[in-house]
């Protein structure tokens, strides 16, 4: 049985569009801009929705997830410290050995070919096995 409220049987897209619709505001903008471009970069990029509510995008594992804060979206990448960034646009959780993430306020904005580049940057790992070198001592 079907519990209201239940996300049972919708799928990760419609979820992710009503995440969008529902914050009505600068965040549902910015999460639709950036879920676009993921989009563009990776056409083949999945949508899922994990973790009682987050939306995923992965390819042959995940990419990244997209969070929806008061002040901030919050776009967490899972190998994000295993990333070349020239264009700094990771600017949150820099001290981890694995994440890195990109928090974004309103009225800022993202650079859309330097986001592209990470995008297929993080789709290239994820495809090549996805074992990033570390950084140990030689």
């Amino acid at each position: 049985m079907k519990k209201s409220g239940s996300t049972e049987g919708e799928s990760a897209s419609k979820l992710i569009d009503k995440r969008i619709a529902d914050l009505g505001d600068w965040r549902g903008e910015t999460l639709a801009r950036m879920r676009k471009l993921i989009h563009e970069a990776g056409p083949e990029v999945v949508e899922e929705w994990k973790w009682m509510g987050t939306p995923v995008w992965e390819h042959d594992g995940i990419i990244c997830t997209g969070e929806s804060y008061k002040a901030k979206v919050k776009l967490t990448f899972a190998k994000g410290a295993s990333l070349k960034d020239p264009a700094k646009l990771f600017n949150s959780s820099l001290d981890g050995n694995t994440r890195r993430a990109i928090d974004i306020e309103e009225g800022n904005t993202v650079d859309a070919d330097a986001f592209k580049a990470l995008i297929r940057a993080a789709i290239a790992l994820n495809t090549s096995g996805g074992k990033a070198a570390t950084k140990r001592a030689k």
